[in-house]
């Protein structure tokens, strides 16, 4: 969606970044579950209401991980650690 909206891009195609980034050491994916999705609706705080955003916060809160992320929002949520 972003990339159809011109708000990202891709070097390569997305399929070939995706593959890219599974095959990269230190990256991981970690499936949605039911304690994410609750989580997500259920942050701390306030934060804004962007359901992807919500699930990447409350993913990265569940794993105890930093987040890596240019988004302004995300960075000034106080409840999560993001690096970038």
């Amino acid at each position: 969606m972003l990339v159809a909206r011109g708000r990202l891009s891709f070097t390569t195609g997305f399929p070939s970044w995706l593959n890219q980034a599974v095959a990269t050491p230190g990256i991981k994916f970690h499936p949605i579950d039911n304690t994410i999705a609750y989580q997500s609706v259920n942050l701390p705080g306030i934060f804004h209401a962007d359901p992807a955003d919500r699930m990447i916060v409350a993913t990265a809160m569940s794993l105890e991980a930093t987040l890596v992320s240019g988004d302004q929002k995300i960075q000034k949520y106080s409840y999560v650690k993001v690096a970038w």
